[in-house]
Order: structure tokens, then C-alpha cells, then sequence
């Protein structure tokens, strides 16, 4: 191990002399309090040390020694429902030992409690092979999440031994693997680099559709499962609630949530809400399927940095166990920031915007670890990563470089407009701006188990949003009356589009949630509604009389609000008025 002493420090930037056998990322303790931080460049016997506790106070001359390994967290039963900071330190824990709300500086706590029992259920028998990745036995973490016990990615073997079932701690060994004649002892527990992506058998194609319950991310930009997606907006426009509704009520078996650099009050209303909050698949607390990473925008900036690999070290874990995770990222932008904050101090040569050049690799690099994957180990299992991450561009300017890299690398994008939000339209996603390159790949699973004409009604919508568009400045120019009664029928259903589907309350113990398949009846609804009204123009009924006649409209726009995801059948209804009062108007014309 390496050992040395301080020579400079420059606010999170410890330089150390005397590192000669010093490793690039290899974990350091730095000064008298024996502070984290991690190596970030080696000239001679000169190492740069970015370090995750606040630097005050410490001297040139204090020691500085190595670990012998890079930054790295335990992964076990226990992560689940608890709140950590961006190195894994488990907050709840640190308070009690502290008597203080803030993080004392040098304290270290291991992630995973020691003194508790996990049952532990054996799935395999003394003497069978054994590969990296099969699964020895089981423990029910949470009443929704069983929890997988793997071999080691670098264990194969026979297995010598196996403990019967019981209950035991996260460091008791569970099984030893005679390997090429060494005996590996394998715990509950083990640790891993978070900067060295978990292998798998093989990278598989996203065909599955994350569902969100929220009808613009779901229907109009669809995510898969094994996706990437940002989501950038200003100050104000509805990042972290959207964010917050994606943990809250996406299909995902487990959500991994990153609070990096944002602020406190932020992290204290998801702390608050999730304990309370069920979840809508299962019934059960939602808390039961989450881990928090907290690491606001008071504690050290460099911290930042790691939160990040942290969290997807975490998703990969849930995913060789064959499950489907989703880690959010609140911000990426703070995370880009803190890679600029610590490029400056070691006089790196600045790029666009002062960020450094090495920027677009470490974007790619994190977006590279989302996907669909078939695991290692037997029985076979598939298990997918996605990633959504805000983006905070100052002012909202999408040219910045952390929001133009973002989307070179992401293939979903949710971009949040401040003039829809200033209008009362959440989620203020721009129909106009946004894309997704999934829709092709999730249209087979809508079809086959939501609806037949879900691509048919879909694409109607956005093609009606798009001309409406377009519309709006012929209308500017002109005025409205100068339209043909087909245009002005176009401008019509693009509202009740905009006001019975698009727009969603997250607050609303109804709208929250919204399920495929009332997703699906509430666009039949406006398709048909299109097709009725279509019909009604062509036989030379004015729009206006259209709007006037119809007054089954505004119930459509409520029904979001008012019908429950279990109370399908009340479309039903809806259908048979809306068909009956186009019926009586036609009557009524004579057509």
C-alpha cells in the first residue's frame, strides 16, 4: 500500500509526494482525520487525490495511505428502503452514532448492517459446479423483492460446502467453492469497483415498454426497459416531480434514486413521501423496492462524482439477480459540474464552456451501462438497467454542452419547455421537441396486450399535434376564420388531445397513475371522437355546431380524474353517449 504525505491542498484537490507505488482510483485516507478520496492522477511519486469529505484544516506534512483498491461498495441483503450518501454510507446509521444531523468528517460505517440475520434459503446442493453468477440461495429482503445470493463474478468451481438453511449475517460464509484447489469462501455480501461495469452473457434487444403510468412517457415517447432517457428543463419546469413520478409509479422492480448535487428540501419530500406511498402494481410499500443515494448540494462537490457510478454499480447488482431496474439521476448537470470543479483545480485544460474534454466519455460512459442483458450464471434469468437522468441547462438553453453531449448518447428525450409549466400543462414535456427511437421496438408488446390499434391511435395523435403546430402560425398570420372547417376540426381535437391526455396531475390520487389500459381507452375516445366529427364536416356540418352539440367533451377531459384504472367499463358509457349525440346531430341536419 501506497503511503506519503500532503503537499498541497486546493479545496477538494489533495496533491500527496512519496505515492510511488500508487495505483490510478485506488482509495486513499488523507491527513490526522483519515479522510476518503481517490486518486485521479499520478505524476512520479506525486499523486492527485480528489477527496469526498470536506478539506479544512488539513496540512502539507499529514500522511496520506493508500488502501490497495479502488473505490468500491458492498452489495448484499440490506440496501433495500435504507437512505446513503454518495460513497454508501448509510445516513440513518451515521446520525445515531453522531447524535448530529450533518456528516462528521473521517467517520466511516460499513454499508451493510453486520449484527443483522438473514433466512437464508439454499438452492443448490454440496458438491454441484457452480459459475460465476448461479444463484446459491435466497433471502426475502422486503415483502416485494427477493433477494438473490450470486456467486462471485470470479468464482467457479465445485462446491465444497453450503450452510443449511437459517438465519445468518451478511459477513457469515454461506458456501466455500473448491477452485482449481483453493477453497473461496463466498459470504451474503460482496464488494465491487464501481467504475467496472458487472459482466453478462449477452446485451439483448429493448423490446419490453417501461411502463410509468404517466400517458406522454408511456404512449407518446415510450421508454423500454434497458433504455436511456434525459429529461432537460430550467429552473421550474417540473424535473424532480417528473422524476419523482418515474420512482413512484414505473413497472421497474426496483428503483435506484440519485439526488446528486440538488437540493436538500428536494431529498427531505422524497424521504417524506415514499414511507407513505403504495405501490401500484403490487400494493405494497414503495419503499420495500427503493434504495436512496442523497448527496445535495451542501455536502463535498467531488462526492458528486461517485454518487453516480454508485447508483448504476447498485442497478447492475438488481440486475444479474433478473430484475428490472431503474436508476434516476437528479442531476447529471451538478455531476458535469463537479468534473469541472476538479478539472480547474488540477489545471486541466478547459474545453467548451470550461468543462473538460474528457466530458462526452464520461457521459457515454455512464449511458453505456443501461441495457437489457442476459445474466451470467444458471438458472437463466434477464434483468435490464435504465437510466433517465435530468439535465439542468442554465436558462434553459439545450446547446449547452452537458445537454447537447446528453443526447448524442440517450435515445429517449423528454424535454421539459418552462412555457408550458408557466401555463399550467404538466408534465410540460414538448410534444413538439421530444423523441423516442423505442417507439418500433415496444408497438408489438402494446399491440398484443393492450390494444390493436395502439400505433394506429398513437401516431394519430402526434401527427394531429405536429399539424396543429403548423396551423398556429397560419392562424397568427390570418386569423382563425380564414381556416377550412378540416383545419379547425384539426385545432379542436389537438385540445381535447392536449386537455384529456397530455396534461396529468401528479397530486391527484386518481391521474397520478394512469394504466395501459385506460391509457388506451382514453385515446379510442379522441380517435373516435375524430372519426365521428370527420364525418360530421364532410356531410357540411360547421365545427362550431360540432362543439356545441357534443357536450359529452368535457366529461371525456375529466374522466382521467374520475374513472379509476379498475372502473374500465365506465368508457363504455362514454362511448355509447359520444356515439348517440353525433347520431342526434346528424339526424338533426338532415345527413
Amino acid at each position: 500500500m501506497a503511503q506519503g504525505k500532503v503537499a498541497r491542498v486546493n479545496g477538494p484537490l489533495v496533491v500527496a509526494e512519496g505515492m510511488k507505488d500508487a495505483q490510478m482510483f485506488e482509495v486513499v485516507e488523507v491527513g490526522e482525520p483519515r479522510l476518503v478520496g481517490e486518486i485521479t492522477r499520478i505524476e512520479g511519486d506525486r499523486a492527485y487525490i480528489q477527496v469526498y469529505e470536506d478539506t479544512s484544516g488539513i496540512r502539507p506534512g499529514e500522511p496520506v495511505v493508500g488502501s490497495g483498491a479502488p473505490l468500491s461498495v458492498e452489495l448484499g441483503p440490506g440496501l433495500l428502503g435504507q437512505l446513503f450518501d454518495g460513497l454508501l454510507r448509510p445516513l440513518g446509521e451515521i446520525k445515531e452514532v453522531t447524535k448530529s444531523p450533518f456528516i462528521k468528517r473521517g467517520i466511516k460505517l460499513p454499508t451493510l448492517n453486520r449484527e443483522k440475520k438473514w433466512h437464508f434459503v439454499p438452492k443448490i446442493k454440496k458438491g454441484d459446479k457452480v459459475e460465476p453468477g448461479d444463484i446459491l440461495g435466497t433471502v426475502q429482503e422486503t415483502g416485494l423483492v427477493e433477494h438473490r445470493i450470486l456467486v462471485p463474478p470470479y468464482v467457479h468451481g465445485k462446491l465444497k460446502e453450503i450452510v443449511t438453511e437459517g438465519d445468518y449475517r451478511v459477513e457469515d460464509n454461506v458456501a466455500i467453492v473448491d477452485m482449481n484447489g483453493d477453497e473461496v469462501p463466498v459470504k451474503m455480501m460482496q464488494k465491487w469497483p464501481v467504475r467496472v461495469p458487472r459482466p453478462f452473457k449477452e446485451k439483448l434487444d429493448p423490446t419490453q415498454p417501461l411502463l410509468t403510468g404517466v400517458r406522454i412517457l408511456d404512449t407518446i415517447f415510450p421508454m423500454a426497459k434497458g433504455g436511456t432517457a434525459a429529461i432537460p428543463g430550467p429552473f421550474g419546469s417540473g424535473k424532480t416531480v417528473t422524476l419523482q413520478s418515474l420512482s413512484k409509479w414505473s413497472e421497474a422492480k426496483i428503483v435506484i434514486y440519485v439526488g446528486c448535487g440538488e437540493r436538500g428540501n428536494e431529498m427531505t419530500d422524497e424521504l417524506r413521501s415514499f414511507p407513505k406511498l403504495k405501490d401500484p402494481w403490487t400494493g405494497r410499500p414503495l419503499l420495500e423496492r427503493t434504495v436512496l443515494v442523497a448527496n445535495t448540494s451542501n455536502m463535498p462537490v467531488a462526492a458528486r462524482e461517485a454518487s453516480i457510478y454508485v447508483g448504476v454499480t447498485l442497478a447492475e447488482y438488481f440486475r444479474d439477480q433478473g430484475y428490472d431496474v431503474l436508476t434516476v439521476a437528479d442531476s447529471t448537470s451538478r455531476w458535469a459540474e463537479a468534473l469541472r470543479d476538479l478539472g480547474g483545480r488540477m489545471e486541466e485544460m478547459p474545453a467548451e464552456e470550461g468543462f473538460p474534454s474528457y466530458l462526452s466519455s464520461r457521459i457515454a460512459e455512464y449511458y453505456e451501462r443501461a441495457g437489457r442483458v442476459r445474466a451470467l450464471g444458471n438458472p437463466e434469468r434477464f434483468g435490464s438497467v435504465t437510466l433517465a437522468s435530468a439535465v439542468s441547462p442554465p436558462g434553459g438553453d439545450f446547446t449547452e454542452p452537458v445537454t447537447s453531449t446528453t443526447l448524442r448518447f440517450v435515445r429517449v428525450f423528454w424535454p421539459l419547455d418552462v412555457s408550458l409549466a408557466q401555463a399550467r400543462h404538466y408534465p410540460a414535456v414538448n410534444w413538439l421537441q421530444g423523441f423516442s427511437s423505442y417507439v418500433d421496438l415496444v408497438s408489438d408488446w402494446w399491440i398484443k396486450n393492450v390494444d390493436p390499434d395502439w400505433r394506429i391511435m398513437r401516431d394519430f395523435m402526434v401527427r394531429t399535434l405536429l399539424r396543429e403546430d403548423e396551423l398556429k402560425q397560419i392562424v397568427r398570420l390570418v386569423g382563425p376564420e380564414s381556416l377550412a372547417e378540416k383545419d379547425k376540426l384539426t385545432l379542436e381535437v389537438a385540445r381535447l388531445i392536449k386537455e384529456a391526455f397530455l396534461k396529468q396531475n401528479a397530486y391527484d390520487d386518481i391521474d397520478a397513475f394512469s394504466s395501459p389500459q385506460k391509457q388506451a381507452r382514453i385515446m379510442k375516445l379522441i380517435y373516435h371522437y375524430n372519426q365521428y366529427a370527420t364525418n360530421a364536416v364532410e356531410r357540411g356540418i360547421p365545427v362550431k355546431k360540432i362543439a356545441d352539440k357534443i357536450t359529452v367533451v368535457p366529461d371525456i377531459i375529466r374522466s382521467k380524474a374520475t374513472i379509476k384504472n379498475d372502473e374500465l367499463q365506465k368508457y363504455d358509457e362514454l362511448e355509447n353517449k359520444l356515439k348517440a349525440q353525433f347520431d342526434e346531430l346528424l339526424k338533426e341536419a338532415g345527413a
